[in-house]
């Protein structure tokens, strides 16, 4: 059988095996290792005659073939064929290997060049779309609310039995902010802590939003006389 060597670039003598296998039409199950060898060294041959280096593992892996060549040539006994392992059956599985290693990175390198068909948008800053919503609270800064819930939740938390049993509920800013008009109307004036006689998470926040909503609509307003003091809620009228 005449063979056309051509020169490409491959990646290790592996590859180039594949490559003589399938130019030949070969299974790799059923290499002619005679015919593989001659195809191989007449591969390496041409190399030399470019004036091209060759890679060490080209010539490792073409010693390994005119060896496998030769035991194969030689008459064995049976003991020596079945103590010895196949150099065949061997190489077929370093070739089946290696095939399934080159079709994955085939489908890495499909995978990334489809990545790159898409257009990836940068991080762009969100702060010019980003109302800040101010709350008018007359005498009192929102700091001090809000250090005086931090405060509360800690010692609701150092005050909270070992076991308890908590009925969940809904609840919104609108119903919360009615219950606590409906208080003011009644008592003109609450402490700021006695509006939040349920510790649980979602009525301490429902309750707190309640009444910074109330005191942006200038509904009730906030006062505390002196630092360290008890945060007064009024409603509007009141005085």
């Amino acid at each position: 059988m005449d063979y056309k060597i051509r020169i490409d670039n491959f990646d290790g003598p592996l590859d180039l095996l594949l490559h003589l296998i399938k130019e030949s039409n070969m299974s790799i199950f059923d290499i002619k290792i005679e015919e593989i060898t001659k195809q191989y060294l007449d591969y390496i041959i041409s190399m030399e005659k470019l004036n091209l280096n060759i890679a060490s593992e080209y010539l490792t892996m073409a010693a390994e073939l005119i060896e496998m060549k030769s035991s194969m040539l030689l008459p064995k006994t049976k003991e020596e064929e079945q103590e010895e392992e196949d150099p065949k059956e061997k190489l077929i599985n370093r070739l089946l290997e290696y095939q399934r290693y080159k079709e994955i990175t085939r489908d890495f390198k499909n995978l990334e060049q489809l990545r790159k068909e898409y257009l990836t948008k940068e991080k762009s800053s969100l702060k010019d779309y980003v109302v800040e919503e101010k709350y008018d609270l007359e005498d009192i800064e929102l700091s001090q609310l809000i250090s005086a819930i931090n405060n509360l939740l800690k010692r609701k938390e150092d005050e909270k039995p070992l076991h308890t049993k908590i009925a969940r509920k809904e609840y919104s800013v609108k119903d919360r902010s009615n219950e606590i008009i409906h208080v003011l109307k009644e008592k003109k004036k609450v402490r700021f802590e006695e509006l939040f006689e349920i510790f649980e998470k979602e009525y301490v926040i429902v309750t707190f939003l309640s009444i910074l909503e109330l005191a942006n609509k200038k509904s009730i307003f906030i006062e505390q006389e002196n630092n360290f003091e008890d945060i007064i809620i009024k409603i509007k009228g009141s005085e």
